[in-house]
């Protein structure tokens, strides 16, 4: 990399910090901070859905699923899943957002059963996010340490890991800083519109980085496509039916649908851009249209990754063996081939754009969500009735709270990284929403159910779901599908003995017609 690089860099992070300066002087009450007062176009929430799920993470760890050893488009097994999913999203949850005056998705929950069990789903949403994005946090930081060591002369080997492993410390740092001023000062609308002109950066930076690859290939396309031929990369679908293989027709499917039943139906990072508009109809728009989008993307990043291993051939190396070979050889991760590839092969100024690309989806911070569900939902109902102007306050300082967290955890999954991120953060999100899907799936559908029994089948499925994250080896892409299966069960079978919920609650999650919040006519997009 070159020294245009580091000024494209350092001019995008600037002026990313610069934009959420430049938001905070709308910021004025808590509805302004968490929901940009519901006036957010549908197309620019489609857009944040997108550039949110193509994290840091997809962008790196994606194209190093089908770069590893044996690895191959099956990926996108999981992502039909994803479509089926928020398909079931906007007929079943979305119309429910919109009946009433919500800050954060888990108030539903305190209307429908008590406020246990919204303070316990808040609680674990919060667990969740954080430690998923330290993990992305930890992947930028990657990136941005490889810049750095790109400009330093070659070492010995144990000098240069040094220098690495310090190199993404100062990164990891230095990136957390970024993202807590920008979403301190900007909140949940400048996300957003970050996020829009993000999926722009991103889409340019990896067609891009796909043309350079295929020129720099001996023999172009054609011999990235027959060489992905021969080692089996286009293999798409495992119809097998096994709990413990991880990208399988199935577990893709069912477990991919229930996946993203939590993730996008019951996770506040996702509800929270549903939330900044003003009708059902507009928020199932965004979601719909953003899972086109998203499929298109995956196959994408997917072929990246094959065309990478065109490049770096390592199957001809004389050491290469399919049984004995680590998977990602000749590197020692697989979410390290890309950022390689970026900082060392990309012409300069275009090494310097993908970078900032990748650099902004450490900017799709969850920090704004993570403050909205623990000012609402974990410290209003011990301080009520506060000036609208303190809990701006409180959530302003708990947005340094938590981007301070998500460094420290950053910092500590450093010692996991041989493994996928991209496996990591799915895994963790969908281990603790399975049981928060559960009990609105409780709530939708058990009409009978109070609030004790909902309460011991979130309990039964977190310490079920513990045992089955440390002592089993089901793939997480079943996680989602387990956890909620556990609550919903439990919760049913518990109800016959305690009494039923009171006739007012009933309906709180169903389904109902197009709700319109009474303050949108203010201001309408089509």
């Amino acid at each position: 990399m070159k020294t245009l690089d580091l000024a494209i860099i350092a001019a995008y992070l600037l002026g990313i910090t610069l934009f959420g300066v430049w938001f905070s002087r709308k910021q004025q009450t808590t509805r302004d901070y968490f929901l940009g007062d519901r006036t957010v176009p549908w197309w620019a929430i489609a857009a944040s859905i997108v550039a949110t799920e193509t994290s840091t993470i997809t962008f790196i760890s994606v194209p190093g699923i089908a770069f590893a050893k044996g690895g191959n488009f099956q990926f996108l097994q999981l992502v039909l899943g994803y479509m089926l999913g928020r398909i079931v999203i906007s007929m079943l949850f979305i119309p429910s957002y919109f009946r009433g005056d919500l800050m954060t998705v888990y108030q539903l929950l305190d209307r429908r059963f008590g406020g246990r069990i919204k303070m316990l789903a808040a609680a674990l949403f919060v667990v969740m996010r954080n430690i998923a994005d330290g993990i992305r946090l930890l992947l930028t930081a990657i990136v941005l340490a490889f810049v750095y060591m790109s400009f330093q002369p070659l070492v010995d080997p144990a000098a240069q890991l040094l220098m690495t492993e310090t190199a993404i410390i100062v990164s990891i740092v230095l990136l957390g800083v970024v993202m807590i001023f920008f979403t301190y000062f900007g909140g949940m609308e400048a996300v957003i519109w970050v996020e829009v002109v993000q999926l722009g950066i991103y889409i340019t930076g990896a067609i891009a980085a796909a043309v350079v690859l295929v020129g720099r290939i001996d023999g172009g396309l054609g011999e990235a496509i027959a060489v992905g031929a021969r080692f089996d990369k286009f293999d798409v679908f495992d119809f097998s039916f096994t709990l413990t293989k991880t990208f399988t027709f199935w577990s893709g499917l069912i477990g991919g649908c229930f996946l993203t039943m939590s993730t996008h139906g019951t996770d506040q990072y996702l509800v929270q851009r549903y939330l900044c508009t003003d009708r059902p109809r507009r928020a199932a728009t965004a979601l719909l249209t953003s899972g086109v989008v998203v499929f298109a993307q995956f196959i994408g990043f997917l072929f990246i990754g094959v065309l990478l291993f065109a490049f770096y051939q390592p199957y001809a190396d004389a050491t290469y063996n399919l049984a004995t070979t680590p998977a990602a050889f000749p590197f020692t991760g697989p979410d390290r081939v890309f950022p390689d590839f970026i900082t060392r092969h990309l012409p300069s100024g275009l090494s310097g754009l993908v970078v900032a690309a990748i650099f902004a989806a450490a900017m799709s911070s969850s920090l704004n969500a993570i403050a909205a569900t623990a000012v609402n939902d974990l410290y209003q109902p011990f301080a009520p009735r506060r000036a609208d102007k303190h809990y701006l306050r409180v959530s302003r300082w708990l947005t340094l709270l938590w981007g301070a967290v998500q460094i420290l955890v950053a910092l500590g999954a450093m010692r996991y990284r041989e493994s996928s991120a991209l496996s990591q953060a799915l895994s963790v999100a969908a281990l603790i929403n399975g049981p928060v899907l559960g009990v609105f799936l409780v709530g939708t559908f058990l009409r009978r159910v109070s609030e004790p029994p909902a309460l011991l089948g979130m309990a039964a499925s977190i310490i079920a779901m513990g045992y089955v994250f440390f002592e089993t080896k089901i793939a997480w892409t079943w996680y989602g599908l387990i956890g909620s299966a556990i609550t919903f069960f439990v919760a049913w079978a518990a109800s016959f003995a305690f009494a039923p919920a009171p006739f007012e609650k009933r309906d709180e999650l169903s389904p109902a017609g197009e709700a319109v919040l009474p303050m949108a006519e203010t201001k309408s997009y089509q």
